[in-house]
């Protein structure tokens, strides 16, 4: 019998294509937007994807094609009825892409409907293990019309769930309000989302390169900007003011408040960030995964978070999930800067901080007064086994 012969190369795939959502109230301004990153070098080649809701589409029209690729989807909101179409979409896009029967595309663009949560699309790209080998997201963007953007707030819970799930906020139509008629607005957003980053259009900063590449994508770069993307200083002043570890003081006084704004859906958001000084065991950081998303997954809207594991602390591993569904970790060559802590971020919706915190605790095995430990979490039949998110 012939000795085997190695298999004949195949030709590898490119590196993950970066994908950007662009969502946004009714009226925000994604049309515009659209059309001025469309326009830019930087966004040359791009493919978009525009979902609009109903029999007739009309924004597809607006959107003045530059040299790339437009795939219309009329069939439904990408939030539900279509995300079996989505993947669909996808998949052939890719396939068409890798048999030269499209032009070359170097990253997709989604905008979203008005009305769609962003959760079941961001599901799409991280839960699906096609997907997810040849897409990487690279940033929720979401407009916020600055003359309606509080009202919106106050009437329609999903313009506060695209707020607060966004890796950078764009206010638009500053310019038909005067000097300071925003700062409310701004400061409710900063409440909000306090790791988004927050550009005004009117005034020029909502440019393409402020817009793409926002930390987890760069083929010219080994380590992605991972300190911009997460924006844990962000956290630092709510920090100090003890509402992410600390003050019973602080803590009454943030209920009160509360309790004032019941009506406020964005009342319902809590936004923070955790460190941790010493490198992490796999199982604890898999433990409390676990049972977060496990018990709270569909009030988890977002985490992102650089880690340090104890097994080889030196390599940092990225970790993000939305609700229940995570994307597979990414293991860094190195640290990207000098801070070498453990850094996740919240978005928590109908789940209490203090909770969190006190999970974490146990599951690293930081002693708490009247508190469970790890021990409790796992000498239990309801415990998770081992082999979670991160093997």
């Amino acid at each position: 019998m012939p000795e085997d012969r190695e298999a004949p190369h195949r030709k590898k795939p490119p590196p993950p294509f970066p994908l950007t959502i662009v969502t946004g109230f009714l009226g925000a301004g994604k049309t515009s937007l659209l059309n001025g990153l469309l326009r830019d070098p930087l966004a040359a080649g791009a493919l978009v994807i525009i979902n609009e809701f109903g029999e007739i589409g009309l924004d597809h029209l607006l959107v003045e094609r530059v040299d790339g690729d437009m795939l219309v989807m009329t069939s439904g909101c990408l939030c539900c009825s279509i995300r079996g179409d989505l993947i669909a979409a996808l998949e052939d896009i890719l396939r068409r892409r890798d048999n030269g029967r499209i032009t070359p595309f170097g990253r997709v663009i989604i905008e979203t409907t008005g009305l769609a949560d962003p959760a079941p699309v961001l599901h799409t790209v991280m839960a699906h293990p096609y997907l997810a080998l040849r897409f990487r997201l690279d940033g929720v963007i979401t407009l916020i019309d600055a003359v309606n953007g509080s009202a919106t707030l106050d009437a329609h819970e999903e313009a506060v769930k695209q707020a607060a799930m966004a890796d950078l906020l764009v206010l638009s139509k500053t310019d038909l309000l005067g000097d300071g008629g925003s700062r409310d607005l701004r400061a409710r957003l900063a409440k909000l989302n306090p790791g988004a980053v927050l550009l005004d259009a009117a005034q020029g900063q909502a440019t393409p390169a402020a817009l793409l590449d926002l930390g987890m994508y760069d083929p010219d770069r080994k380590i992605p900007d991972v300190r911009r993307w997460l924006n844990a200083e962000a956290f630092a002043a709510d920090d100090r003011h003890g509402h992410a570890h600390g003050g019973g003081e602080a803590h009454e006084e943030h209920e009160v408040h509360e309790a004032r704004d019941v009506n406020r859906h964005d009342a319902r958001i809590r936004a923070f960030c955790i460190r941790h000084q010493e490198p992490l065991s796999t199982f604890a950081l898999d433990l409390f995964l676990e049972l977060l998303r496990g018990a709270h997954g569909p009030k988890l809207l977002r985490l992102k978070g650089i880690v340090a594991l104890a097994g080889d602390p030196s390599r940092p591993v990225v970790i993000q999930g939305v609700q229940h569904v995570f994307h597979p970790p990414l293991r860094l060559p190195a640290w990207p800067d000098g801070d070498h802590t453990t850094r996740i971020v919240f978005i928590l919706q109908d789940l209490d901080q203090a909770f969190v915190e006190a999970l974490w605790r146990a599951a690293t095995d930081i002693p708490s007064p009247d508190s469970p430990d790890r021990v409790a979490l796992t000498a239990n039949p309801l415990a998770p086994c081992k082999g979670g998110l991160l093997g």
